[in-house]
């Protein structure tokens, strides 16, 4: 078994998940959150998840339109966590660009949150209850916006880098 953590950046927050795969597919989600961006890099620079073999960050990607200070905020701790990833694990995390997810998982540049996130829902399963949990509810808690976008990452990143699927 194999263990990746993918983090959707934010300028102040990241969500994140870690999922736990077989080479074949990914079979759980360990654990998924939305914290502050110091968390992240205390998660990171502790060695909390060292047992991750792999660690995927979405990329900030220019589009051609004007973009705000969050942005440029938000560069900043991709770099950080790049930084801290590469100091403590002594791996180079791989880039997955929002382009690559929506284009993968719903096959078009036009998809919306709620299209991946039902891309995720038909692949994986439901998000159950708390007390029925399914596969998007982990340690008490159903998955939010930032989760849903973390995990879109860390799934392009297991079907590009572990299955060798040409995206």
């Amino acid at each position: 078994m194999g263990t990746i953590l993918a983090i959707d950046p934010g300028n102040i927050k990241s969500g994140y998940v870690v999922v736990e795969h077989d080479g074949e597919e990914i079979r759980r989600v360990l654990e998924a959150g939305k914290i502050e961006n110091p968390a992240v890099t205390d998660m990171l620079d502790r060695k909390l998840y060292a047992n991750c073999i792999d660690v995927a960050i979405e990329m900030v990607q220019g589009m051609g339109q004007t973009v705000g200070q969050e942005v440029f905020d938000t560069c900043v701790w991709v770099g950080r966590f790049w930084e801290i990833t590469l100091r403590s694990g002594g791996y180079e995390p791989k880039r997955i660009y929002r382009r690559e997810e929506k284009l993968y998982l719903c096959g078009c540049l036009s998809a919306k949150d709620k299209n991946i996130r039902q891309a995720l829902i038909d692949r994986y399963g439901g998000v159950g209850t708390k007390k029925e949990p399914g596969f998007f509810y982990v340690n008490g808690t159903k998955f939010a916006k930032d989760m849903w976008a973390a995990m879109a990452v860390a799934t392009t990143y297991f079907d590009k880098h572990i299955k060798g699927v040409k995206l």
